[in-house]
C-alpha cells in the first residue's frame, strides 16, 4: 500500500442511552478502494458523520495525513479534503449540474459568481470523470440518479477531495449503472484519491474492493482483509453475534387459531420481485428481511398499491384489492408507516394532531367546517394510548424524536380502525431506548387482533419481534420459517448466497 491517509485508533462516540462507536479502528490508503462492511446498528453511519465533521469523537485519535485531527464541522472536513456522499444526495434540485458542482465555494470577482468559469470548470471535472455528455446548465432535478452521482462526485473534486466516501452508492443504480460507477471510481483510485465504499453487497466488494473493515455494535471485528480473497463465512462471522441488547416483548405463550388476514399469491412486479406467496393471520408479526434491492419494500408498496402489480393478487380477509389502488387498500382495512417517514408519511411544519387525523380528516368536518377540538381529543386519546412524548398534541411533528414521530404515523392508521399495518424500517432513525417503546407498541397491536407485516434490514430485529420471518433475495422469497427456527447467521447466509459467483474465492 502507499501512502496511509486516514488512520482511526479507539475513536468513541457516545450519545445518550448508547454508545453508537466503542473503539473503531480504521486505516485508509491513498488510490485504493477501502470497503466498509456491517449490519444496520454496527456504527457506520455515525462513523461517516465522524469522518465528514458533523460529529466529534469523544475518544480515541483520528490522524489525517498523519497529523491528529479534529473537525469542528463538515466545513473543515472538505477543507482538509474528505468529502463525504450520503446515500441520500444532498444535492440542490432547483440549481444547474455547475451551480451544484461549486456550491459553497463559486470564484467570484468583486463579490460576483464568475458564471463563465464555473460552466467551463465544472465541464472540466465531468469530463475528467469520464462523463463530459451531462450537460453543466441543466437542472439537477432533470438528472437521472446515476448521472446525479456523477455530480456529487464532481462536487467532491472541485474541492480537491483526497478521500471520498460513499454510502450505499449504488442503492439505486441498474446493473449497467453500477458497472459506471465502478470505472469512475477506478478512475478517482488512479489518480491517487482514496475511496471507502460502505455497501451490503457482497458482490460489489469482491469486485471493486481492495481492503475491508468489519464493523459490529460500534467496535472493529476484522481490519484490512483482503476484499477478494477473504471467505464469505469469514465475513459473515465478522458481522454476527451482537452485544448490544434488544429488549423485545415477549411473544404470547399460547397463540389461538387465527384466521388469514392477508393473502399474497403469485405477486409480481418485472425488474423488481416475482413469485410472491406470504400470509399474514390476525394478530400476527410477520418481518421480512434481505439487502438492499431484495425486493422487501418494493413489495410491502405493491400491497399497499402505492405500486402497481403486473402479476398476482392481494385479498384481505377473502376479499381481492384493486391493484395499484391505495384508496382500496384503506377502505380494506391497510396502513402503511414508510420508511421515509418525514418526506413520505409526516407534514412536519403541522401539529401533531393534524398529522394523526390525516387518514381521517373527514370524520372531523362538519357542515363544511373542521372540527379541529375533535380533532385534538381523538389525537389527544391515541398519543395516550402510544405514550407519546411529550403529550402535547399541539406540539408541531417535527420537534419530535424519531421514535415519537414513528408513533404519530402508527397513530394516524389506528384511529382509522386499521386491521393490518404495514411497517417498513419502522426503527429507522430511532435510538435504542425508544426502539424498545416500539417494540413493545408493535407487540401490543398484535396481542389486540391486528395483523402486522414488516421489513426490516437488521436481522436480530425481524427474529426478536416477528411471529414468522419472510427472507428475500434478488427479489424472491428464499426461506419462510417461524422465527424461533432460524437464527441470524443462518439469515445473512441466505440473504448474502446469492451475490457471490459460483466458485469464486468468497463464495
Amino acid at each position: 500500500m502507499t501512502e496511509t491517509l486516514l488512520r482511526l485508533t479507539d475513536v468513541v462516540k457516545t450519545f445518550p442511552g448508547v454508545k453508537a462507536l466503542d473503539g473503531v479502528h480504521l486505516e485508509v490508503a491513498a488510490g485504493e478502494v477501502h470497503c466498509l462492511l456491517g449490519q444496520n446498528g454496527a456504527g457506520k453511519s455515525t462513523l461517516i458523520k465522524v469522518l465528514a465533521g458533523v460529529h466529534r469523537p469523544d475518544g480515541g485519535e483520528v490522524l489525517w495525513g498523519g497529523e491528529p485531527v479534529s473537525f469542528s464541522d463538515p466545513q473543515a472536513a472538505m477543507k482538509a479534503g474528505i468529502a463525504t456522499i450520503y446515500q441520500e444526495l444532498d444535492l440542490v434540485d432547483g440549481l444547474s449540474v455547475a451551480d451544484n458542482i461549486f456550491l459553497g465555494h463559486e470564484p467570484r470577482t468583486v463579490g460576483f459568481v464568475r458564471r463563465g468559469q464555473v460552466r467551463r470548470r465544472a465541464s472540466e471535472i465531468l469530463a475528467s470523470l469520464g462523463h463530459p455528455e451531462i450537460p453543466v446548465r441543466r437542472e439537477v432535478a432533470k438528472l437521472p440518479a446515476a448521472a446525479k452521482q456523477v455530480v456529487s462526485m464532481g462536487r467532491a473534486l472541485s474541492r480537491e477531495a483526497r478521500m471520498i466516501v460513499m454510502d450505499e452508492p449504488s442503492a439505486v443504480l441498474a446493473h449497467d449503472e453500477v458497472e459506471n460507477l465502478f470505472r469512475v471510481i477506478r478512475g478517482l483510485t488512479a489518480r491517487g484519491i482514496a475511496v471507502v465504499y460502505i455497501s451490503h453487497r457482497l458482490e460489489e466488494i469482491r469486485e471493486i474492493g481492495d481492503r475491508v473493515t468489519v464493523l459490529k455494535d460500534g467496535r472493529t471485528t476484522a481490519a484490512n482483509l483482503d476484499a477478494k480473497t477473504t471467505p464469505t463465512n469469514e465475513l459473515v462471522a465478522r458481522m454476527t453475534g451482537r452485544t448490544i441488547e434488544y429488549v423485545f416483548p415477549p411473544r404470547p405463550d399460547a397463540v389461538p387459531e387465527r384466521k388469514p388476514l392477508l393473502e399474497v399469491r403469485g405477486l409480481k412486479r418485472a425488474g423488481e420481485f416475482t413469485d410472491v406467496d406470504l400470509t399474514v393471520h390476525s394478530g400476527e408479526i410477520v418481518g421480512i428481511t434481505g439487502l438492499v434491492g431484495s425486493g422487501r419494500s418494493e413489495v410491502l408498496e405493491t400491497i399497499f398499491g402505492a405500486r402497481r402489480a403486473h402479476a398476482g393478487t392481494v385479498t384481505i380477509e377473502g376479499r381481492k384489492l384493486r391493484a395499484g389502488s391505495v384508496p382500496s387498500a384503506v377502505r380494506a382495512g391497510l396502513g402503511m408507516a414508510p420508511e421515509e417517514r418525514k418526506s413520505q408519511a409526516l407534514v412536519l411544519g403541522e401539529p401533531v394532531f393534524r398529522n394523526m387525523t390525516l387518514a381521517t380528516f373527514g370524520r372531523f368536518a362538519k357542515a363544511g367546517f373542521t372540527d379541529a377540538a375533535g380533532e385534538r381529543r381523538a389525537a389527544d386519546e391515541m398519543a395516550e394510548r402510544l405514550e407519546l412524548r411529550p403529550r402535547d398534541t399541539r406540539r408541531v411533528v417535527r420537534t419530535l424524536s424519531g421514535g415519537n414521530q414513528q408513533k404519530v404515523v402508527v397513530g394516524r392508521w389506528l384511529l382509522g380502525g386499521t386491521r393490518l399495518l404495514l411497517l417498513d424500517e419502522p426503527t429507522r432513525g430511532v435510538d435504542v431506548g425508544a426502539r424498545a417503546e416500539l417494540y413493545r407498541v408493535i407487540r401490543d397491536l398484535a396481542d389486540s387482533g391486528v395483523g402486522v407485516l414488516m421489513v426490516s434490514s437488521e436481522v436480530p430485529e425481524v427474529l426478536g419481534l416477528a411471529d414468522r420471518v419472510v427472507v428475500m433475495r434478488e427479489g424472491r422469497i428464499v426461506r419462510q420459517a417461524a422465527a424461533h427456527e432460524l437464527d441470524e447467521h443462518t439469515v445473512l447466509d441466505l440473504v448474502m448466497a446469492g451475490s457471490l459467483l459460483e466458485g469464486s474465492p468468497v463464495a
